[in-house]
């Protein structure tokens, strides 16, 4: 079981922070205004679209892929997105004189739908921008006519086929801390596969930021004016409720990884902002906590998981087996129900939806299990079944009308429980 008092000691969280995942977290708000920045300067600004394209495909892996996810959130089904995950691997040559092995990332490979064409864009996004994959897809997006934009490092493989494919090429915005520096965001570490580095946490919003610029200036989504610089100052504002040194009884990242922990999570949410965050959430689990979790939308993932409640894993599904050795035995997990949503207007304590994302009673708002509040009713069907098995269900609503506010509000906030589990149970 998770040692809790570890997550009130900032001294010891700073330590198992190998790769300083906590401070790339915390500087998240900034990537997203340098990303900004750096897309008007390379000529966003200046774009001017005859008409939104008939779809948007968004080629990468990991969160250059969740990215892509989240824009299909976000747009809704007025605009066909597309995200093209890899769909083929292959070993990558290495110099002799190279000791270390090649990232497993440089050898993947995409292909276009055979439907992509001249009315379609393809956007290319890399943190690392070496993946050959990337490059000949878009080659291969060029030879069809499609239009190409390409969010890569300057000086990268990719980011130079860009030029020769004539893509719109926007910068990819690296952590601040240095990339060769011991403790940088992705350094794997001595105990991880030399091969598959650990990702920044934070690179997401290094992704997402130019790519919501991008298609905001196309038409395909439709967001405020104002609404990217806002979310970067709610991401700050984020950063600062869930810093390390802030007590777990007021850091509401370390309350929901202390509830998490010695649990199976089943990630639950209602609408495609609040899934699109359980997604996520769930990978950062796996990766950064080394945790399996399991995530659905409502209403589809009551039948999805019913099986679950009544399983080995089920609070009233251990019998009392007298002959069962108890010596020593650990805690059994349990299933732990974790229902996101996002529900606008009026938030708990009657503040109403906060005028700025700035405000610190502006994050996600952990839902009392007796709120008599609106629910759908899959949501109050999910809160029965819960409640018939024995089974936890803790609910965390974003209450914050725009949908882009409200997928930060619990991104952010998610991302940081995930880390601190990690670093507890890592102590532990």
């Amino acid at each position: 079981m998770l040692d809790d008092t570890l997550l009130d000691d900032p001294a010891a969280l700073q330590r198992a922070d190998h790769d300083r995942a906590l401070l790339a977290l915390a500087g998240s708000g900034a990537r997203v205004r340098t990303a900004l920045r750096l897309a008007d300067a390379a000529g966003l600004d200046r774009l001017r679209p005859d008409g939104r394209p008939r779809a948007v495909l968004v080629a990468g892996h990991g969160s250059a892929l969740t990215a892509g996810e989240m824009l299909a959130a976000l747009a809704g089904t007025a605009s066909l997105i597309a995200p093209l995950p890899p769909t083929d691997a292959a070993p990558v040559p290495r110099p002799d004189r190279a000791t270390a092995p090649a990232a497993f990332t440089a050898g993947l490979a995409w292909q276009l739908p055979g439907w992509a064409g001249p009315l379609d864009l393809l956007v290319v996004s890399s943190a690392g921008g070496g993946e050959r994959g990337l490059v000949a897809l878009a080659e291969q997006a060029y030879a069809r006519g499609c239009a190409i934009v390409v969010t890569a490092p300057e000086g990268s493989p990719l980011a130079e086929a860009a030029r020769q494919v004539r893509a719109l090429p926007l910068p990819f915005v690296p952590s601040a801390v240095e990339p060769g520096e011991p403790g940088a965001p992705g350094d794997a570490g001595p105990a991880a596969e030399p091969d598959l580095p650990p990702e920044d946490p934070a690179a997401l919003w290094a992704h997402l930021a130019p790519l919501l610029a991008l298609t905001q200036k196309l038409g395909v989504t439709q967001l405020a004016y104002d609404a990217l610089p806002l979310t970067a100052d709610l991401l700050d504002a984020t950063a600062v409720r869930c810093r390390p040194d802030a007590a777990a009884y007021t850091n509401p990242a370390k309350g929901l990884a202390a509830r998490l922990a010695g649990t199976v999570p089943l990630l639950w949410a209602e609408g495609p902002v609040a899934g699109a965050a359980a997604v996520r959430f769930a990978a950062q689990l796996a990766d950064r906590a080394g945790r399996p979790a399991l995530a659905g939308l409502l209403p589809q993932v009551l039948t999805a998981h019913r099986g679950m409640f009544t399983g080995q894993l089920g609070a009233g599904a251990d019998p009392d087996d007298f002959f069962r050795d108890r010596v020593e035995e650990p805690d059994p997990l349990h299933l732990q129900v974790l229902l996101l949503r996002q529900v606008p207007g009026e938030a708990p304590g009657g503040s109403g939806d906060p005028a700025g994302p700035g405000e610190a009673d502006g994050g996600p708002a952990e839902v009392p299990a007796d709120d008599a509040g609106p629910r759908s009713f899959g949501a109050t069907r999910a809160h029965r079944l819960a409640a018939a098995h024995d089974v936890r269900l803790t609910e965390y609503a974003s209450h914050r009308s725009d949908p882009l506010h409200a997928l930060a509000d619990l991104v952010a906030l998610t991302d940081f429980a995930a880390v601190y589990l990690g670093l507890a149970a890592a102590q532990s």
